[in-house]
């Protein structure tokens, strides 16, 4: 029961002091999830990512689901996307039934002013670690490059460059693996936490 508490708790503390969407959560959930508990891996969360922008719905709420299901199937996913959300809908349905015009007090507008500020400091932050997190080998940062050319200079739409990439490092990373030799499991890499409901 602790271990369920413990989850629940953990992503309830994520939700209220998450502002400015996904990429502005990353350094909470590198805080909290990775130094803090070992539950995954930067890797991992950049996967997470990764399947969260091509997948219905808000970015940090499918995160948490996805952490939420590693740590303990479906009941977990459940639980982790309950406590990141019930912050902000007890924040939201308080501010609708008891302050009218919320948005329109000045001491709001700039606590808003400040947390613009603080969250444009975060995703910038997370830029810097997902451009960081690039840089592993000469194939990957090629595909970077082209990626960013191709979208910046040439203007080609997202969809096709993520398409294009996606095939591009599925090639590239499935024939450099060595024959006969499985891919590395999540929860061996280095600093991921083991589902404890497998203990």
């Amino acid at each position: 029961m602790a271990e369920w508490i413990d989850l629940i708790w953990t992503f309830i503390k994520i939700g209220a002091s998450t502002f400015g969407g996904g990429y502005a959560m990353v350094p909470v959930l590198e805080r909290e999830l990775i130094r803090g508990k070992g539950w995954i891996t930067m890797d991992e969360v950049m996967d997470y990512y990764t399947i969260a922008q091509v997948t219905p719905g808000i970015i940090a709420v499918n995160i948490s689901t996805f952490v939420g299901w590693k740590r303990k199937g479906w009941r977990g996913g459940i639980l982790a996307t309950a406590g990141f959300i019930l912050p902000g809908v007890i924040l939201m349905t308080a501010v609708s039934l008891f302050i009218s015009r919320f948005a329109e007090y000045p001491a709001v507008q700039h606590a808003f002013a400040g947390i613009r500020i603080a969250v444009g400091a975060l995703i910038l932050d997370t830029i810097r670690k997902l451009v960081k997190g690039f840089y592993r080998n000469a194939p990957s940062t090629a595909v970077f490059i082209i990626a960013f050319g191709v979208s910046v200079l040439a203007g080609v739409s997202p969809v096709y460059v993520i398409i294009a990439a996606g095939l591009l490092g599925w090639l590239l990373y499935r024939f450099r693996r060595k024959p006969g030799l499985p891919a590395k499991a999540p929860e061996q890499a280095e600093g991921s936490g083991k589902d404890d409901s497998e203990k």
